[in-house]
């Protein structure tokens, strides 16, 4: 009965400590989310340009080079 007992007081335990560190979060306005989801996307947009200009000269270099 004493292990019974110790395990409940674990899980309650467990359970106030999750409910103390949830009240430690600080969730970002609509706005701020819609401004960090912007950046996010534009920055992955411009980065995927990026790769696809690359990769473009970079098959067109090896093209010309097997091409000699």
């Amino acid at each position: 009965m004493g292990k019974e007992k110790e395990i409940e007081t674990q899980k309650s335990g467990w359970v106030t400590g999750l409910k103390a560190e949830f009240a430690k979060i600080i969730w970002p306005t609509k706005e701020q989310l819609a401004k960090e989801t912007t950046a996010v996307v534009i920055a992955s947009v411009i980065l995927g340009v990026i790769i696809a200009l690359l990769d473009f000269v970079i098959q067109y270099g090896v093209d010309f080079l097997v091409g000699l």
